[in-house]
């Protein structure tokens, strides 16, 4: 199992972030999920560990609130920190009403499981499919943009661009292997038509190569002498 701590190779399957307030049932389902192909983070409780969800470059949260008196508002929380990646509502009963209360709460589904955790991760796999059909994500390899969110992560990494620095990352990962001109850039994130005759792209793009590429094994934005810069995929970086 995989807490992403540091950097991670390429082509990394997805995390699923999981938490139940029994350590036994958490790590009888982490088994299961991983023993699918997934990777799995089990989640301290959200009092006191809520950093550690919000943080967290998960690609779908499962979680059991329905030890808390109060789980709706535990799933309403967990709706929030998931934005628009995939919410699993576990229940250890197999008990309508709190499938239902799950639902009218926010979770994207809600599944009653015993003993035999397949029905739990058929439908993490299901709405991890849908999830990634979704509109508005951008990337290659191990690079992921939500446009509708701004969260960029890398290797499971999340890494915070101020808004200069995440248009010009989308713009170039729109285009992978292909290289955008300078001037593109300034008619796409400054909204120029003409060359100001500053260093503003220059500048921008050194920042953003500080957050993308500083600490991993290869670069993915390059400079293209003559035709402006790229985000080389892993293929087109061996090409």
């Amino acid at each position: 199992m995989d807490e992403r701590d540091g950097c991670a190779p390429i082509d990394l399957p997805p995390l699923v972030a999981i938490h139940h307030p029994r350590e036994a049932r958490a790590w009888a389902l982490a088994n299961a999920v991983s023993a699918a192909g997934f990777r799995v983070a089990l989640l301290p409780p959200l009092a006191g560990g809520a950093a550690r969800w919000r943080d967290g470059c998960f690609d779908a949260l499962a979680i059991d609130p329905f030890d808390d008196p109060v789980a709706a508002d535990t799933i309403l929380l967990a709706r929030g920190i998931a934005a628009r990646r995939p919410l699993l509502i576990l229940s250890d009963r197999e008990s309508r009403a709190e499938r239902m209360a799950a639902l009218s709460a926010g979770a994207d589904d809600a599944v009653g499981w015993a003993d035999d955790p397949a029905e739990v991760v058929a439908r993490v796999a299901s709405l991890l499919r849908r999830s990634r059909m979704a509109a508005g994500q951008l990337g290659t390899d191990e690079l992921r943009i939500d446009l509708i969110d701004r969260r960029v992560e890398r290797a499971g990494r999340l890494i915070r661009l101020p808004l200069r620095e995440f248009d010009l990352l989308a713009n170039l990962a729109r285009v992978p292997d292909r290289p955008v001109s300078r001037e593109a850039l300034l008619r796409a994130v400054w909204r120029i038509d003409f060359d100001p005759g500053t260093n503003r792209v220059e500048v921008h793009m050194s920042r953003l190569r500080a957050r993308v590429d500083r600490g991993f094994a290869w670069p993915m934005l390059h400079t293209v002498k003559g035709c402006g810069y790229a985000l080389r995929s892993r293929r087109g970086e061996l090409a």
